[in-house]
């Protein structure tokens, strides 16, 4: 994958080496050592140069990402593919329930990185697979992929300092008392499972997530649910805890009666764009078998 970045230095830059300017636009310095082996990947004013040469204000910085690695180990399959947004720097994708993010054992041929390893094979261009927000094989909805080896250590900064946001929506049965209200409940791993986790005030890692009643029908309540910590399972750890575990929740809450996976959707997700700066927002709307819970 190939991209071009254009910088323009003002009166507050000047006199800052190149390698100062991109660490201050969020390049990491594994970032830094990986262009340098990439032939003329910094010019400024169209000059080859180095990462310690100094700019001028007014001065054009160009930055010449070269990668023709690609994940070897992901085979590109042909599968559905919703793509909401792309740019040259990054996707945004709404996964359907029960596509794996990765490839793992038993589910080797059906995962969102081979699908997109066969949608940039038909464009002719190397892919490596850079998933930012992960979602749950079951869980559908709204996650965002880097492009190259500069968006993605951009956004996954993001991701550790919580500037990447999300809003869930959950179905649960009955109705949900109070009807907003913030759980702060720690969470650790249930016994010797690598999977499986539970509420453990003694030894788990602090855990946030605000929630509010949306909609109550057809006997269910719609819940909108944000994530102030990001845990393994802390949607469908908290929701149980506080006593409306999501339907259909085959670890948690296996009520199969009117759905077959997790009543967990990623709808709204928004972040500045790690290139450009620009302000990010997107929506994905209720998949049709959430929907015919509420009737």
């Amino acid at each position: 994958m190939e991209r071009t970045i254009t910088y323009q230095i003002s009166e507050s830059e000047h006199g800052l080496r190149v390698e100062q300017y991109l660490r201050h636009k969020g390049y990491s310095y594994q970032n830094l050592t990986q262009l340098k082996k990439m032939p003329e990947s910094i010019l400024i004013n169209g000059i080859w140069s180095y990462m310690r040469s100094t700019l001028s204000c007014g001065d054009t910085l160009t930055v010449h990402i070269q990668e023709s690695e690609y994940s070897e180990h992901i085979p590109p399959v042909q599968l559905p593919l919703d793509i909401i947004y792309e740019d040259d720097d990054l996707l945004v994708v709404n996964k359907p329930a029960g596509m794996p993010i990765h490839p793992s054992l038993n589910n080797y041929k059906n995962s969102l990185a081979n699908a997109l390893m066969y949608y940039y094979k038909e464009q002719g261009k190397p892919f490596i697979f850079r998933c930012t927000n992960r979602l749950d094989r079951d869980t559908s909805g709204l996650t965002v992929i880097a492009k190259h080896l500069v968006s993605s250590s951009i956004l996954s900064f993001m991701a550790v300092r919580h500037e990447i946001h999300r809003e869930y929506l959950a179905i649960v049965r009955g109705t949900v008392s109070p009807a907003s209200g913030t759980i702060n409940a720690p969470l650790a791993r249930t016994g010797s499972s690598i999977i499986e986790r539970k509420v453990d005030f003694e030894h788990g890692e602090h855990a946030v997530t605000h929630y509010k009643v949306l909609k109550e029908q057809n006997q269910h309540s719609l819940v909108s649910l944000i994530l102030e910590t990001g845990r393994t399972h802390q949607i469908r750890v908290h929701l149980q805890y506080l006593g409306h575990p999501l339907v259909g929740d085959y670890l948690y809450n296996p009520d199969m009666e009117y759905i077959n996976r997790q009543a967990l959707h990623s709808w709204k997700l928004s972040f500045i764009h790690p290139i450009t700066g620009e302000a990010m927002h997107f929506e994905a709307p209720l998949p049709e078998d959430m929907r015919n819970l509420l009737g």
